[in-house]
């Protein structure tokens, strides 16, 4: 089949795309992973407007792609929309820890799901770390895949009991983990506690091979391609890209929290941002291992190496997306962790965006309200890496018919009227409030002009709300400041310089071009002029 202008234009964006792998991010930060990144030369399977493909697979992060590599493999035929690039989102910006450990502990599992759920849970996890060494094993991925021990530590008397119920609950599911008297950095603590063979790799160059192996054995990826909608029709899902349309008989989400308008899930996950540095040491004691301290917000430490030269990587200060300070987040993590590395220079800072679940499991399956055959997995909390893979595998065998434990355990449907229920009321009574509070807090002025160069602020100007944004030069971007998803007013991102949603996690960038989050439009450009 000749290909159309369109087929063609598609195809440009592909191979643009792939000219530099994932050059941007859902930020103004830049991650470590994107430092010293190759020229990638997939061949680009051409994408055909007739076809009526087997399977749709909405985001190419690392569900997105390991969820298409294994359909592809048992012989269907798929097809990947990516609204931006490859590992544009948040697998882009993980910092790559796979444990055999969740933050929601085993015990917690236990409470709300019983013994079997805690050990269901365990399992999925083991079998995550397993899909992930079969992929590396399979495709020779060069990727800096590492064995690591991984330690978690107390610092007072209760964060003592926490870690206790955490290292008991782990025993009893199975997860290989003693007590030590050994972390590998100079951190006074109380009780430790290490849990044996943890990874960690390059996300970026992982996501790459699996992209490789996906397009290797047929499979097809459209970049800059956001999905508008979805229709259904005779058993079959028509993806409409503005006017490109995708035609395929299943469809997959796997765009870290389903698109679209309000959804189920939406109020069953709360959105964070989490924070990043990539620092260099005066000296050479990088942790050789993965630690992990007790407080709420934690924090992390880990080694990475990359053109030789090492880097601490140092995680945490995380905080509920469009309601914190994210300079200040920075701000505080540098100097955590000059608390106990000599740090000589941060090199790299960068934020990523992740969903708490209400009773602490992911949700994979079913879209609730979507017709038959559209499928979705959110609700990550901080382990995207372990949880985005057990995902792939649960909705490949969803979308082949086939059986799967895990299905039961983790579908979006699941009621559970005690487990979670006091975070779900917190969490949307938190969004009710940022609804009305945000509205009253708008400041009123009388000319943009007032805003300083290299700043941001929602303002008030002759009756209207605005989202205005100022550049280095002065140049002036102005938005509706109402999210497109569910109204609500969205704050500015000083260390992104983007607009998030206190609400749902909505983003969008300073053109009001969707990010990231539920939205599918785009904030409204307004000219000043007019008004």
């Amino acid at each position: 089949m000749k290909p159309s202008d369109n087929n063609k234009a598609q195809i440009n964006k592909a191979q643009e795309a792939f000219t530099v792998f994932t050059s941007k991010r859902d930020g103004n930060t830049k991650s470590l992973w994107q430092a010293g990144q190759k020229k990638s030369h997939n061949t680009i399977q051409a994408f055909e407007p007739e076809k009526v493909y087997d399977a749709l697979i909405i985001g190419a992060g690392i569900t997105g792609l390991s969820t298409a590599l294994i359909l592809q493999k048992r012989g269907l035929s798929c097809i990947i929309a990516e609204a931006h690039s490859v590992g544009f989102g948040t697998s882009g910006g993980t910092t790559a820890h796979i444990n055999t450990f969740a933050d929601t502990t085993y015990q917690e599992a236990e409470n709300g799901f019983g013994k079997e759920g805690a050990q269901l849970f365990s399992d999925a996890i083991r079998e995550s770390v397993e899909l992930i060494k079969e992929n590396i094993n399979t495709y020779k991925i060069d990727c800096d895949f590492a064995v690591k021990k991984g330690y978690l530590y107390a610092e007072d008397d209760q964060q003592e009991k926490q870690l206790d119920e955490l290292f008991n609950s782990a025993l009893k599911v199975g997860v290989k983990v003693a007590v030590t008297n050994f972390i590998p950095a100079e951190i006074p603590y109380k009780k430790a506690v290490v849990f044996e063979d943890q990874y960690q790799f390059h996300p970026l160059k992982y996501l790459q091979a699996l992209n490789k192996g996906f397009s290797q054995a047929g499979g097809t990826l459209l970049e800059n391609t956001p999905i508008d909608n979805l229709d259904l029709k005779d058993s079959i899902i028509s993806a409409s890209s503005g006017k490109t349309i995708i035609k395929a008989k299943k469809t997959v989400y796997a765009t870290h929290i389903p698109p679209g308008g309000i959804n189920l899930l939406h109020f069953r996950n709360a959105p964070y941002r989490s924070y990043v540095i990539g620092a260099t040491l005066k000296n050479d004691n990088y942790p050789d291992g993965l630690i992990y301290d007790m407080q709420d917000p934690y924090h992390y430490f880990r080694t990475h190496e990359i053109d030789g030269q090492k880097y601490l990587i140092a995680g945490g200060n995380d905080h509920k997306t469009g309601q914190g300070d994210p300079e200040q987040s920075f701000s505080d993590l540098v100097e955590y962790s000059k608390k106990f590395f000599k740090v000589e220079s941060v090199k790299f800072k960068w934020s990523s965006q992740y969903y708490i679940p209400t009773d602490g499991l992911p949700y994979i399956g079913h879209l609730p309200g979507a017709p038959d055959g559209v499928y979705t997995a959110t609700g990550f909390n901080g382990n995207g890496v372990i949880l985005g893979s057990i995902s792939a595998k649960i909705l490949a065998n969803l979308v082949t018919n086939q059986p799967d434990k895990y299905s039961e355990l983790f579908a979006p449907s699941r009621i559970k009227p005690i487990t979670g229920f006091k975070e779900f009321v917190t969490e949307n009574a938190d969004a009710a409030f940022h609804f009305i509070a945000d509205r009253f807090s708008v400041h009123k002025v009388d000319s943009v002009n007032k805003i300083p160069n290299g700043s941001a602020e929602v303002i008030q100007l002759d009756g209207n709300k605005i989202a205005v944004y100022k550049d280095e030069t002065g140049k002036v971007f102005a938005l509706n400041p109402v999210c497109t998803h569910a109204k609500c007013i969205v704050s500015w991102n000083t260390a992104e310089k983007s607009w998030d949603c206190p609400c749902h996690g909505g983003r969008f960038d300073v053109e009001g071009t969707v990010l990231t989050g539920p939205p599918r439009k785009n904030l409204q450009k307004i000219n000043l002029e007019e008004l």
